[in-house]
C-alpha cells in the first residue's frame, strides 16, 4: 500500500487563494453536519483545519466544487470547507446526504484556485456510510502508547471522521491491554474497532 510523504502532501498555499462561483442571485442553502466534522482552508484533507463543527451543526452552503465532493460552508463561525459524505439537508420534507443529491438538490459549483497540491500517489476513500457509534473515551496512556510508537500515515480522499469505516488495504496497530487498534490518517491518529474497521476515535 502506497502512502504519501507528509511534507509533500501539505505543500500547500499559504495565501493568495481565490474562491469565486456562486451566483450573486443564489440563495444560500441551509445544511447539518452528519458528525464532528473538520473545517479545512482548502478542499481536501491535506489542507489545515480551521476548526471542527460538532455533530449536528447548522451551516450555510455556498456551493461545491465539480467533480469533487467539497463544498464551501460557513458554521459555528468558520468559514472553510467540508466534505460532502457528511453534510445533509432538507429535501421535500425529507433529510438527504448531499453528496447523494448534488444533481436533484441543484447545488451551485464554486471553484478554489491556489498553488497545486503535490502529492505521489493516488489518494483512497474512505469506504461506507458514517454510523452512530457508542462513544469512546480513551485513557491518556493510550495516546501516550501511539506517541511514542509512531506509524507512517495513510492519506484518503475523504475527511476521516467517527463512524466511518476505513478501506480494506489500511492496516492498523495494535495496543497492549486494550480493545482498539490504532493508524494515523490524513495526519491525525484515530482509533479503530478491528472487527468492523470502524473509526471510534479521532484525536484532533
Amino acid at each position: 500500500m502506497k502512502t504519501l510523504s507528509p511534507h509533500l502532501f501539505r505543500t500547500v498555499a499559504a495565501a493568495g487563494l481565490i474562491l469565486a462561483g456562486v451566483s450573486t442571485g443564489y440563495a444560500a442553502m441551509s445544511a447539518t453536519t452528519l458528525t464532528d466534522l473538520n473545517v479545512r482552508a482548502g478542499p481536501g484533507p491535506q489542507y489545515p483545519t480551521v476548526g471542527v463543527a460538532t455533530r449536528g451543526s447548522a451551516a450555510v452552503l455556498d456551493g461545491c466544487i465539480e467533480g469533487s465532493n467539497w463544498c464551501r460552508i460557513d458554521v459555528n463561525g468558520l468559514r472553510g470547507w467540508a466534505y460532502a459524505r457528511y453534510l445533509a439537508t432538507t429535501q421535500g420534507g425529507s433529510t438527504v446526504v448531499i453528496e447523494e443529491r448534488r444533481t436533484d438538490l441543484a447545488i451551485p459549483t464554486v471553484t478554489y484556485e491556489g498553488e497545486p497540491v503535490v502529492t505521489t500517489a493516488e489518494p483512497l476513500e474512505l469506504v461506507g456510510p458514517v454510523e452512530e457509534i457508542d462513544p469512546v473515551t480513551p485513557p491518556p496512556a493510550v495516546r501516550t502508547y501511539i506517541t511514542q510508537n509512531p506509524v507512517d500515515p495513510v492519506y484518503v480522499e475523504g475527511e476521516v471522521v467517527v463512524g466511518a469505516t476505513l478501506p480494506s488495504t489500511v492496516a492498523f496497530r495494535p495496543i497492549p491491554d486494550y480493545d482498539y487498534q490504532y493508524v494515523i490518517i490524513n495526519g491525525q491518529p484515530v482509533l479503530v474497532e478491528p472487527a468492523t474497521r470502524r473509526v471510534v476515535y479521532v484525536y484532533r
